[in-house]
């Protein structure tokens, strides 16, 4: 026996309101956004590959400090 056959269709809400053409859309509605959101997640996550040849933002070629003959 399934888990599906063993619930019934409407637990919390009647079947005729889960079957409703607005509660399918709004159902897609929040699986695109959830989608959405898992994508951004994960690029926020994933560092950036380094390109060939970038030194990076740590290197500068002349110095910004207040004391301009210091070191680079």
């Amino acid at each position: 026996m399934s888990l599906l056959s063993a619930v019934p269709a409407g637990l919390l809400l009647p079947e005729s309101f889960l079957l409703s053409d607005w509660f399918s859309t709004l159902a897609t509605f929040v699986a695109i956004n959830t989608v959405i959101y898992v994508i951004l997640g994960v690029i926020k996550i994933v560092p950036l590959p380094q390109r060939p040849g970038h030194k990076g933002r740590s290197r500068r070629s002349e110095t910004r400090s207040i004391y301009p003959d210091g070191s680079l």
